[in-house]
């Protein structure tokens, strides 16, 4: 079974996608967005996080009321465009830990390779959601998601703002227990591997390196 596709249909999102796609968006507009967006994507991805009850006094009278059931929580960012949506998720399970997972790709083999890779010590008996702006190819998001396996981690969502067809079947086609949530499922991929219409590098419009 493929793990499921949850494309966000939102009236907010659509409008926030539209404006990080204009390529006259300035860097901190961009960068909020990114943010914002994050946060309203990682409000449906922790849809099924488990409840239990615990007794509160309302200033009327005393009650039985839902409460996070205390499974532990991790967002993994892939270095560096990532890093952009970490604020979002942290806005809305501010309990969460924080891992990081660097890769470049290998120019020869064009395969993704690890050069930095920090994990909260309990990392495996954690819920976790790997984001990344873009799921272009798919090469990033995969090897993320191998290295979390290894760490033994059973409990794996991906995160991203845009997909294209080609990165969503790399994913379900390597980690079929993986769900997905996006902004958006694009056209296609480019020859040069950019998402069309996309929004161009994630990187260079968050950081302003271009």
């Amino acid at each position: 079974m493929s793990g499921k596709v949850h494309v966000m249909d939102h009236p907010l999102v659509a409008h926030k996608l539209t404006i990080l796609r204009d390529k006259d968006t300035s860097v901190k507009d961009f960068r909020e967005l990114v943010s914002e967006i994050g946060m309203l994507i990682t409000y449906e991805a922790t849809r099924d996080l488990p409840l239990t009850t615990r007794e509160v006094e309302t200033p009327i009278a005393k009650t039985t009321a839902p409460t996070l059931k205390g499974k532990k929580f991790a967002v993994v960012p892939i270095l560096r465009a990532g890093l952009g949506l970490v604020d979002g998720v942290l806005r809305m399970v501010p309990s969460a830990r924080v891992g990081h997972i660097g890769l470049y790709r290998d120019e020869e083999t064009l395969e993704p390779v690890k050069y930095f890779c920090k994990m909260p010590k309990d990392v495996a008996e954690r819920e976790i959601l790997i984001v990344d702006p873009m799921l272009a190819t798919g090469g990033s998001a995969d090897a993320a998601i191998g290295f979390m396996k290894e760490y033994g981690c059973t409990s794996i969502k991906l995160m991203v703002l845009l997909a294209a067809p080609e990165g969503i079947a790399r994913i379900q086609k390597s980690h079929p227990d993986v769900d997905i949530y996006c902004g958006a499922v694009d056209q296609r991929l480019n020859e040069h591997g950019y998402i069309v219409p996309g929004l161009g590098d994630a990187g260079d419009r968050i950081f302003g390196t271009k």
